[in-house]
């Protein structure tokens, strides 16, 4: 199975695709889409769909996983990156892709073991987990292997106990 897993993000859309084999994860590619902060919104979004549209062609992944919208104070970044989870849902809609969502609790229990685990922590248990030679770059990507990684694990253990 593979699960790509995405940052959304309006200035910079984060991803991440592993290849799944029960509990074994290979890591496949990991990288950003990053918008011109000069354009207007309108080509800024048709540039994040039609780059992930690509991505998604390029690789055709089973499910996607995406981190849950999440804001304290900043409504207008949490307007821009729910402008970003919409393209990730139509693209994957379009396909017939289901996409699964996230928290950052979750993605990081999933990860490290602990909910409250620091942005450094889930990169270097990414790097070991997924057999990387060095921490997954940029940020937006390494949360983006997370994301696909806590997807993973999580579907494996539904599953298992499910009835």
């Amino acid at each position: 199975m593979t699960i790509l897993g995405i940052d959304p993000g309006f200035g910079i859309l984060g991803y991440g695709i592993l290849r799944a084999s029960g509990n074994l994860f290979e890591h496949v590619t990991h990288g950003v889409i990053q918008t011109k902060k000069e354009q207007n919104i309108a080509l800024r979004l048709k540039y994040l769909y039609e780059n992930l549209c690509d991505l998604i062609d390029e690789f055709k992944p089973d499910e996607i996983a995406m981190e849950k919208l999440f804001f304290s104070r900043n409504v207008t970044t949490a307007i821009s990156v729910g402008e970003a989870r919409g393209i990730v849902l139509l693209s994957a809609a379009q396909r017939k892709i289901e996409v699964y969502e996230y928290t950052p609790h979750e993605i990081k229990k999933a990860v490290t073991g602990d909910g409250r685990a620091m942005k450094r922590d889930v990169q270097e248990w990414m790097k070991i987990l997924l057999n990387l030679s060095q921490i997954p770059k940029p940020d937006d990507a390494a949360d983006a292997l997370a994301i696909a990684y806590c997807h993973g694990v999580t579907r494996n253990f539904i599953r298992r106990f499910s009835v």
